[in-house]
């Protein structure tokens, strides 16, 4: 029996082992990106993520998208593996103008990386303390605290885009400066909007240590008459004649209160 050869093609023997060890960690790391989004995946679904961001404005505009927040993420992870995995295959394969290569991409990629994942976050955080604001505040008849949960969304995503900025080696001074002149106004406004709020809170806290009048006294106060039924922090219930007048406590505090006695 004759022995069977088997012929290699002659630009294979050509080819430097190199090149065939930079494709095989080129699979490898292919393979492994893979594995990487997958786990990560899992990972974020099993801490429970995608309920936590369930109905923030970024996972409702990458439902349209047909994808999720957490596939995203993973997605950006296995995308990393894969940028290192053929980094590390040209220094394999020992091309030319590598040194050039990883000085400039190679050492901007972990930073761009880690810039994408704190925008993301930043936004879905954003999102999430955003709804949780505006549902706190949903009881709370103050039209000037409507805008605070914008406020919320807008201050940690831009907190999100400085970090991110500052990976990618921006300089972010002037942004700085401009976050203290913005935290400075957020500030004034809250302190402005809420002027009346304070106040409310500062006589309540009057009318309930001193107590000038209690639940079932007959009081006289800004021009209504009626009986005391509640008295919180901010506000105090007076009833008469069937209906119920919600008095803010400052305006009791600067009014004045007459006790009916009869």
């Amino acid at each position: 029996m004759s022995a069977v050869q088997i012929t290699v093609p002659e630009f294979l023997l050509n080819v430097r082992y190199r090149i065939w060890l930079a494709l095989a960690v080129l699979l490898f790391g292919l393979a492994l990106a893979y594995l990487t989004g997958v786990i990560n995946r899992r990972l974020l679904r099993r801490a429970g993520v995608p309920e936590v961001i369930e109905g923030t404005t970024f996972e409702r505009t990458a439902r349209e998208f047909d994808t999720s927040t957490v596939r995203i993420l993973a997605q950006l992870s296995s995308y990393f593996i894969v940028a290192v995995a053929v980094i590390v295959a040209l220094t394999v394969a020992d091309v030319n103008y590598l040194e050039q290569f990883w000085s400039g991409v190679a050492a901007f990629l972990p930073r761009l990386f880690v810039a994408a994942v704190v925008v993301i976050v930043g936004v879905v955080v954003g999102d999430k303390a955003e709804l949780l604001v505006a549902e706190r505040l949903r009881g709370i008849k103050l039209p000037e605290l409507g805008v605070l949960p914008t406020v919320v969304n807008s201050s940690v995503v831009y907190v999100a885009a400085l970090i991110a900025l500052g990976q990618v080696g921006v300089q972010t001074l002037a942004l700085i400066v401009l976050l203290a002149a913005y935290a400075f106004a957020v500030v004034l406004f809250a302190a402005l909007a809420t002027k009346d709020l304070v106040a409310s809170a500062a006589a309540g806290v009057f009318l309930l240590l001193r107590q000038p009048y209690g639940i079932g006294d007959e009081v006289r106060v800004a021009g209504e008459r009626g009986v005391v039924q509640e008295v919180d922090l901010f506000v105090t219930h007076i009833e008469t004649d069937g209906e119920e007048h919600v008095l803010p406590n400052h305006v009791v505090f600067r009014e004045g209160i007459v006790l009916i006695r009869e």
